[in-house]
């Protein structure tokens, strides 16, 4: 009876936000929906699973090869954007979800789980008199600056949090402006546990100032986050992404209350040679550099590619990336640049989360800092109508010195701050490729095939003989079959 009262009481509100919505507003919808299912073999190298937090803490840890995996599941998704537009200048977006794998949650034969998620929620209006000044408030999607070549940011891109952005031009066709706040956690909202006051806040601000010149396009950037010492990174994934190896030694975590992350880049993108387009990104950042010396994090990201698109049948892509690795001791902290929430890739690798069209499940979730690597794809292989292809091929060697990771993993043994396959050391590397296809029943409708292989090389003295041994006993596979509809 609760569930149903739920859903009665869902149903209620989007009917009476439409029933009371104003004569003059107009409901604009659009959304999508994926069916798939995806065979997964040797997820993590391993077929186990990965160590994960376990709560607000760093000494709370799930260890890894702990379960066993289930090679074959269905997923479905489905989502829907309602835009409450007032007139040009004032619309209310509100974005809902649903995602399960079949047989669970919502998507259960028997008394379903009702699993609705708002994800996306903002304001957006122009400022009176100024209709070139756009302004933003709420839950929305956030991309740092990347070049076009490569999915999203390695320090944030493709994800949603609450903010406040303003969007405007200064030089028309020329220069102009992105500018924004946001709040990524706030653990104990509105009071702490204690009378006394604690850090547990983490705040992100930035600015973007994109030039556009004939043939050429620049957008440099800057980002400062503020992270209080009791916000909760362990269990909303952040935690590994910012702090320094040295951070779990004695004395553990910050000294600060609150430490300053920086980050400041640029992307490139020059098609004054067009059919011939290159691209690349330039990105430094560092974070808590006035905390103890073992808790510092610091270090390098750079990607650049090159395409070619003056045939229609395929588009062939080169490209390749560098960031800087650990050094050999933890007590000077971390050489790898510091990171948000990350979905950097390129050519629809199945190593990277980018821009798999079937994306849960759907990659192995290499880190994109702590190595280098080559990649060559050929992409919008086209020689049916209706019918395209993807080829893809990447190579990956780490940048991490193997003491580094080993000291951590003889300290606190296996953790989810340095993950086999994710993070690699300067002895270790991966092969994987690609070939995924997309057929257009209709307009709106497609049939969808990724496929996915990955061969990684492990160190036994880093890692422990039980999960180098088990990554030897058979390469990643992946095969997803499925179905997306967009309206």
């Amino acid at each position: 009876m609760k569930r149903i009262a739920a859903l009665a009481l869902i149903a209620v509100f989007v009917l009476g936000a439409f029933a009371s919505a104003n004569a003059a507003t107009e409901v604009k919808m659009t959304g999508d929906a994926r069916i798939y299912g995806v065979y997964f073999a040797n997820h993590n190298f391993t077929g186990w699973n990965n160590a994960s937090w376990t709560g607000n803490s760093p000494t709370g840890i799930k260890r890894a090869g702990t379960q066993t995996e289930d090679r074959f599941q269905i997923w479905e998704r489905f989502r829907l954007r309602s835009d409450f537009v007032a007139n040009e200048a004032v619309k209310f977006r509100l974005g809902i979800r649903v995602e399960d794998t079949w047989g669970k949650g919502t998507l259960t034969a028997a008394n379903p789980e009702v699993s609705i998620v708002v994800y996306q929620a903002y304001l957006q209006f122009k400022l009176p008199g100024c209709d070139d000044i756009e302004v933003t408030a709420g839950l929305q999607d956030i991309d740092l600056p990347i070049s076009s070549m490569f999915y999203a940011s390695p320090v944030f891109g493709g994800n949603r949090i609450a903010a406040l952005t303003v969007k405007a031009p200064l030089i028309d066709n020329t220069l102009g402006l992105l500018a924004g706040f946001g709040r990524l956690v706030d653990t104990n909202r509105t009071y702490d546990t204690t009378t006394t006051q604690v850090a547990d806040e983490f705040d992100m601000y930035f600015l973007a100032l994109p030039i556009t010149l004939d043939g050429f396009k620049a957008t440099p950037w800057g980002a400062i986050a503020v992270a209080g010492a009791d916000a909760n990174y362990w269990t909303t994934g952040f935690g590994q992404n910012l702090v320094s190896a040295g951070t779990f030694a004695a004395p553990a975590l910050w000294k600060n209350d609150q430490n300053a992350y920086w980050w400041a880049g640029s992307a490139f993108e020059v098609t004054a040679l067009d059919p011939v387009k290159f691209y690349a990104d330039v990105i430094y950042g560092a974070g808590a550099m006035s905390d103890r010396k073992k808790n510092k994090r610091q270090g390098w990201f750079i990607d650049a590619g090159v395409e070619y698109t003056g045939w229609d049948v395929l588009t062939p892509q080169l490209y390749g990336w560098w960031s800087t690795g650990e050094d050999g001791s933890t007590r000077n902290g971390s050489e790898r640049m510091p990171i948000v929430s990350p979905n950097w890739g390129a050519g629809n690798s199945f190593l990277f989360d980018n821009s798999q069209d079937l994306a849960k499940e759907g990659n192995m979730g290499v880190s994109p800092v702590g190595n280098w690597g080559l990649g060559a794809a050929l992409n919008n292989i086209t020689f049916i109508e209706k019918l395209t292809h993807r080829l893809n091929f990447n190579y990956v060697r780490g940048t991490n010195a193997p003491s580094a990771i080993r000291n951590l993993n003889g300290l606190v043994g296996s953790n989810p701050y340095f993950v086999m396959g994710r993070d690699l050391t300067q002895n270790e590397y991966l092969l994987a490729a690609n070939f995924d296809t997309k057929y257009m029943i209709y307009e709106n409708l497609a049939a969808v095939l990724e496929t996915g292989w990955a061969h990684g090389e492990f160190q036994e003295s880093v890692w422990g003989r039980r999960l180098a041994k088990k990554s030897r006993s058979g390469d990643a596979l992946k095969i997803a079959f499925g179905l997306t509809y967009k309206f």
